[in-house]
């Protein structure tokens, strides 16, 4: 799809999930937006690419904003004559203003209204450009319209999988609150305790530049075969978490809690010492409180939420090195 040659100054965005991500959507908004209000339609001037996140259904660059649709169809009038095709699209604010009390055909009709005064031939199929109109609290908003992709369903059928592992969602919202920046190039991550690799997965598609190692050197087959499943190459390695030497930004660690890997909180300390050696930033996944023991370890809470599925909770906490 072509660009436009009008550039956004902002970016409105739409946030869904269920109930029982809810506190993991709004610590994920707060890692990339930093907003800390609990509107799920919001507009920031930070640039993210929505098909990165789990949450974000879509995106619109705005280019122009009037108090009425009448005030914005005239700013439309006055667009740049071009040649490119187009489609407007009526996206929904999921905080449901007035507006969108409208119905299926008010919708269109407001569609139609202001798609015959953008300059362009109208295409339905494959447009050059795609457009947005919505309404945010008290202004009508046009703009450049990127729907997200699921990119994070794709990764759901892997060659290998366990019942403890982290689904792919939540997955792919902990490497966003870890590594919440547009731009990613510079930032080194590990998975240290990575098991059969769904962060890994979704970071590498990220184009995140992420190592992952496990003390389970059996886990390690079947690992390098869901990266290779989806046409992902990562560094992989069978080594305890003591032995990394090697510096990195941020870490992910998901602690084992499960039967076959019930660690002690003398083991758990030990785990996160090691990880100050080696890390500026940690997100750790967790079903048991660890706050003293991070606070041992020399890290500080900066921030956390949790996710949930019935009655079983994983408490995602960022934190960093004491200053």
């Amino acid at each position: 799809m072509k660009n436009t040659s009008i550039a956004p100054k902002s970016f409105i965005y739409n946030y869904t999930c269920e109930p029982d991500e809810a506190a993991l959507c709004d610590l994920e908004k707060r890692s990339i937006f930093h907003i800390h209000s609990e509107e799920r339609c919001f507009e920031s001037f930070i640039d993210f690419e929505p098909s990165r996140s789990p949450f974000i259904r879509d995106k619109i660059g705005v280019i122009l904003r009037g108090k009425t649709i009448e005030d914005l169809i005239e700013k439309i009038k006055k667009l740049p004559e071009t040649k490119a095709s187009f489609k407007l699209v009526y996206v929904h604010n999921v905080d449901g203003v007035e507006a969108e009390k409208f119905g299926f055909k008010k919708r269109r009709q407001i569609e139609r209204e202001v798609g015959v005064q953008i300059p362009g031939e109208p295409e339905l199929v494959d447009p050059d450009l795609l457009y947005g109109l919505i309404k945010l609290k008290e202004e009508w908003i046009f703009g450049l319209y990127t729907k997200s992709e699921a990119v994070w369903l794709h990764h759901q059928k892997k060659p290998h999988s366990y019942s403890v592992a982290l689904n792919t969602r939540v997955a792919r919202s902990v490497v966003n609150i870890a590594v919440p920046m547009a731009d990613t190039n510079g930032i080194k991550v590990i998975d240290p305790c990575c098991g059969i690799g769904t962060v890994l997965v979704e970071a590498l598609s990220m184009n995140i530049d992420i190592v992952g190692s496990d003390i389970n050197y059996l886990i390690l087959p079947g690992l390098r075969e869901n990266l290779s499943h989806f046409g992902y190459e990562g560094e992989v390695s069978h080594r305890d978490i003591r032995d990394v030497n090697e510096k990195y930004d941020v870490a992910i660690i998901d602690l084992p809690y499960n039967l076959c890997s019930v660690i002690t909180p003398q083991e758990q300390l030990e785990m996160l010492q090691s990880t100050y050696n080696f890390a500026d930033k940690l997100v750790i996944l967790t079903v048991e409180p660890i706050g003293p023991i991070l606070a041992e370890a020399g890290f500080t809470i900066v921030d956390r939420g949790d996710v949930r599925k019935g009655t079983f909770r994983r408490e995602v906490i960022v934190c960093k090195k004491v200053a």
